[in-house]
């Protein structure tokens, strides 16, 4: 068949499912994920994964995508209105998962060091839309809540560092073409990321002033785009991490350019389509058959990251001082993990020897679904125990999240 035939396959199978799984009050990209495994080769194979590998641009601009609009909400006067202690809970409520992971790896599991990094990175990230979803739906307003909005805004951010981190440690770990001195080792990774960062900010610029002469919206998103893919590409030619480069962009353009609103928010007309084609071709490259491969792995990458996310969330709310219910139910609503997990996870696939990648990407997606069934009700009991919903949006009989 020919590749568009898939295409639309993808796009009508993820739609479909993502509207099913609305109906349990669940994330629509928890159907794309279900959608993919359906029609992939794992169940029905209507797709096989050879078509799916040749729409892996697709993949490669969903992330770019993500990441630039991740960038956007870095703005430095907002990030000075809710203070240091937001910050400091959301590097440790990220570095805390990171940890746990790398260490159970480690030590424990006896798994090889790139392959412990790699994992122990992508437990920063969280996904943010399940969550609000909640407190949209109750209502909920208090301490906790205003505790955890500008945490969700920043922690994909603080996770893409992190992971960009990692990855340029970890290429450093597998490559085999020449053997480095242990300091130059050390200093090329964040020479990398030193690179990323002035690249993403340059291209930043260059579109900012671009976006004003543009004429109408129209022009004004084929700029964008085009600026975003280029800088995917060039990213990759560098071999920096376009993740970071396009978060760069995104924080550039909304720290540099006045009533940033429209250029920021213009991407997401081209974004629906794109996405459900990404977390939908993410769902038919997961590999069921070595579920049993990664059983144990997995469900202690589960556990260690929610178990690192509370107490790295709690240790933060008791470092600023912040009310009681902050510090016991923080962690509790942010166990989602989703979109940017996957990318990175997709990411660490390309980048590890096999089957190391595969078995990553395995893993996150398995607990990709997991988090994304249990992180609304764990949301939900939170901030109902808090006592942040109104009376009259918690009566005894609505115990559906």
């Amino acid at each position: 068949m020919h590749i568009l035939f898939y295409t639309g396959m993808i796009l009508i199978s993820g739609l479909i499912m993502g509207k099913l799984v609305s109906y349990i009050k669940l994330p629509e990209v928890t159907g794309y994920l279900l959608a993919g495994v359906l029609i992939g080769p794992s169940i029905l194979g209507i797709v096989p994964v050879e078509a799916a590998e040749k729409l892996n641009v697709i993949s490669e601009m969903a992330l770019g995508l993500i990441a630039y609009s991740i960038g956007s909400e870095f703005n430095f006067s907002h990030m000075k209105k809710i203070g240091k202690g937001i910050l400091l809970i959301t590097v440790l409520e990220s570095l805390s998962a990171v940890i746990l992971v790398d260490l159970a790896m480690i030590f424990i599991f006896k798994e090889k060091l790139f392959f412990s990094i790699s994992l122990g990175a992508i437990a920063a990230a969280t996904a943010p839309a399940a969550t609000l979803m909640v407190i949209r739906q109750y209502k909920a307003k208090g301490p906790l809540v205003n505790t955890l909005l500008p945490i969700v805004a920043m922690d994909d951010a603080v996770g893409i560092i992190i992971f960009g981190i990692s990855m340029a440690i970890t290429k450093s770990l597998v490559s085999v073409d020449v053997k480095l001195p242990m300091g130059k080792m050390i200093l090329l990774p964040f020479g990398e990321i030193f690179l990323a960062f002035v690249v993403g900010i340059c291209i930043g610029i260059i579109l900012s002033i671009v976006a004003n002469r543009a004429n109408g919206e129209d022009q004004l998103l084929t700029i964008a785009l085009a600026v975003i893919f280029a800088a995917i590409g060039l990213s990759v030619e560098l071999n920096i991490s376009a993740l970071l480069v396009c978060m760069c962009i995104g924080a550039t353009v909304t720290n540099v350019v006045p009533n940033n609103k429209r250029l920021l928010s213009i991407v997401d007309r081209f974004t629906p389509p794109v996405f459900a084609v990404f977390f939908t071709l993410a769902g038919i490259e997961l590999n069921i058959s070595i579920l049993k491969d990664v059983g144990i792995i997995g469900i202690a990458y589960m556990l260690l990251r929610v178990l690192g996310k509370m107490l790295g969330a709690s240790l933060g709310a008791k470092i600023i001082n912040s009310p009681k219910t902050v510090q016991k139910y923080l962690g509790f609503t942010l166990i989602p993990q989703a979109g940017v997990a996957i990318g990175l996870a997709m990411i660490a696939e390309t980048e590890l020897p096999s089957p190391y990648g595969a078995k990553i990407r395995t893993i996150i997606l398995s607990a990709t679904v997991i988090y994304e069934l249990i992180g609304p009700l764990m949301t939900k009991i939170a901030v109902f125990r808090a006592g942040e919903v109104p009376l009259s949006n918690s009566p005894k009989s609505n115990i559906n999240c």
